[in-house]
């Protein structure tokens, strides 16, 4: 039995298949939606939610263990210098109960929220970001997320109770030669009796070296009696067929189990299906809604630690007579990272306790979370590295051999980079937010800008698409922030002045959204195309997005008492920064270089400057770009290694 061939795809049907796994509906409110379409919503947000007493008192429970654990546990030089987590190390975590932390309580795990999850990871990151990464695989998108959203009780029963206490799990998407087009996926699951057989190779799984259960995604072929489509397998690691070929090695996260595995004639009862056929991809970016903010937790701890380096480094560290953060070179890089972390613990908080609620639907809080976060810790720790200069180039292992503090500071920059890539790329999350930001434009005119519709169709979508901006455009002209008596509950006696940021924030909505209907009636379905332009439109929401987390998380922690009046002062420094990114996104919208970089891009790709390459060698080593991923039995040694 033999795995089908993989036929090219078409940009349009990468397109609809993309299209068909998005949740098309908005059956409860969306913060970030509002805002695009220029409709601040701040009551979606404030008061900031707060946790039930019994999740704190849990929650904080677990943190003191975690915290003990993390301080006599986890060694990160060790992880670091033998590029593996000591088995000794993933065996405590599983007696602590860490694999469990998402799982409920009936099913043998801790029940966390996700706000305490997160919490938890961020502790975990600021040790061991590799730690971090095994927490998060496991649970955030490996097999108990999916069995807890789409799983039948069976499942649950039968798989969540390992999840908690003893088995590791990973997910496994990415091939060879599919990435964030998963129209192109060739791994295959046929039918055959009660079982499906396996076949295809998979990228980068996470966790996938020592993994006991694998979370995998394969296209059934449509037959009699069988939809077809992308669908989702619970596989047993150990399995006949199934082979982990390699260890991968990276530039950071060196401990990180990360490997490449391949199936063949591997038999996997139907029983372990998740979901119907042909609902793989839903059930992968469902998963994604909130287990994306596992990445901006990572990304808070980063933040925090820089701050404390930067912080104590500087105190220690004088140039000319005085400080080093005295100087204002250096000086805004520490306000910029003190800021910055407040903002980012701030999104963080207020998406998750948004997931925890089920009141809001949050796939654009989440997305925008995960790329705001993931950018500016990069940002953060490359600022870091400056403000450390030498000694932040240096490795912790050097500095320590010559009588200094071992700082990772090279090494949490190489950790974060990462980040960018990891669970959709800076880019494609750029599209995927942009394709949600405009997801009303194209539900009242979609078929207009359609080529293959019909005359028929685009009347029809005229008459929808008029009566709808016809209501809409009017309300972008004004609004309240354009009151000077608007929002003053955010000035409070004692306090900076937030409600002019908030004021801000509203005008700026309207504007986005003015400019995003400008976009769409002069580019029409060319939009899509326009990536450059989509990417600021979300840079810009992004901007908006943290400023308005900054501001109600500040007002909350001044009502209930805790560094009110400091944390009015990092959102309004924090709000002071974002406007000046805004303002210069929004100006770019309509004045940048993306034509021209278009028409250079056509020249280099044509080779027209392939002149300019010469003078060079190349260091790289010899091979294919995209190694063969043709189906068949493995010819490599088994590396696959999980932890009793």
């Amino acid at each position: 039995m033999s795995a089908p061939s993989v036929r090219p795809v078409s940009e349009r049907e990468a397109r609809q298949v993309a299209e068909a796994a998005r949740e098309q509906g908005w059956k409860k409110p969306s913060f970030a939606k509002e805002l695009f379409l220029g409709r601040f919503r701040l009551d979606l947000i404030h008061p900031y939610p707060t946790p039930a007493p019994e999740d704190v008192r849990r929650g904080e429970e677990f943190l003191a263990r975690l915290r003990d654990f993390c301080e006599t546990r986890i060694d990160s030089a060790r992880i670091e210098r033998e590029a593996r987590i000591p088995d000794e190390t993933v065996r405590g975590l599983k007696e602590l109960g860490a694999l469990g932390m998402k799982i409920d309580v009936k099913y043998g795990g801790l029940g966390l929220t996700q706000v305490y999850y997160n919490k938890a990871l961020t502790l975990v990151g600021s040790v061991s970001p590799v730690v971090g990464a095994l927490l998060s695989a496991h649970q955030s998108i490996g097999v108990p997320q999916p069995v807890k959203l789409f799983g039948t009780q069976e499942q649950k029963d039968l798989f969540l109770p390992r999840c908690a206490r003893t088995d590791i799990s990973a997910f496994l998407l990415t091939e060879p030669d599919v990435g964030s087009d998963p129209a192109r996926l060739a791994t295959s699951a046929v039918p055959d009796g009660d079982d499906y057989v396996l076949d295809g190779v998979k990228l980068w799984t996470t966790n996938g070296v020592v993994a006991d259960l694998l979370v995998v995604m394969a296209r059934v072929p449509r037959s009699e009696g069988h939809k077809g489509g992308i669908t989702a397998f619970v596989v047993e690691a150990t399995a006949e067929g199934v082979t982990v070929e390699n260890r991968n090695a990276f530039m950071g996260l060196r401990g990180i189990e990360n490997g490449v595995t391949r199936f063949h004639q591997v038999r996997v009862p139907a029983a372990h299906r998740i979901g119907p056929e042909g609902a793989g991809l839903k059930i992968a970016l469902t998963t994604l809604n909130t287990g994306r903010l596992s990445i901006p937790a990572m990304c808070v701890s980063a933040g925090k630690w820089c701050l404390k380096i930067s912080r104590e480094w500087s105190a220690a560290r004088e140039q000319w007579g005085k400080s080093i953060a005295r100087h204002e070179a250096v000086g805004s890089k520490i306000s910029f990272i003190a800021a910055t972390t407040f903002a980012l613990e701030a999104i963080l908080d207020l998406s998750s306790q948004m997931a925890d609620e089920d009141r809001n639907d949050i796939r654009i809080e989440a997305a925008l979370a995960k790329l705001y976060g993931s950018e500016m810790a990069w940002l953060m720790t490359d600022e870091l590295v400056q403000i450390r200069g030498g000694r932040g180039y240096e490795s912790a292992a050097s500095l320590a051999a010559r009588g200094e503090r071992a700082v990772p500071a090279e090494q949490m920059l190489r950790d974060a980079r990462i980040n960018r890539i990891f669970e959709g790329s800076t880019e494609i999350m750029h599209l995927l937010i942009a394709r949600e930001a405009v997801d009303a434009h194209l539900s009242v005119a979609g078929d207009l800008i359609d080529p293959e519709k019909s005359l028929g169709d685009k009347a029809r979508a005229g008459a929808r698409a008029g009566g709808f901006y016809a209501r809409w455009l009017p309300k972008l002209v004004a609004g309240p922030g354009q009151l000077p008596t608007s929002y003053t509950a955010f000035h409070p006696a004692g306090c900076r002045d937030l409600s002019g940021h908030l004021r801000y924030v509203e005008r700026s909505s309207r504007r986005l959204a003015r400019s995003t209907f400008y976009a769409m009636s002069r580019w029409q379905g060319r939009l899509e195309t326009k990536q450059g332009f989509l990417g600021r439109v979300v840079d810009i929401g992004a901007e908006l997005f943290a400023m308005s987390a900054a501001c109600v998380r500040a007002e909350r922690l001044r009502s209930e008492g805790a560094h009110g009046t400091e944390a009015y002062e990092l959102a309004d420094a924090f709000c002071r920064q974002a406007r000046v990114r805004a303002d210069e996104l929004f100006a770019r919208l309509w004045t940048n270089t993306d034509g021209v970089d278009r028409k250079v891009v056509g020249r280099v790709m044509s080779g027209s400057y392939e002149w300019l390459e010469a003078g060079i060698l190349d260091p790289s080593g010899d091979g294919p770009w995209i190694a063969d991923a043709t189906p068949g039995p493995s010819k490599a040694e088994n590396v696959h290694r999980p932890v009793d």
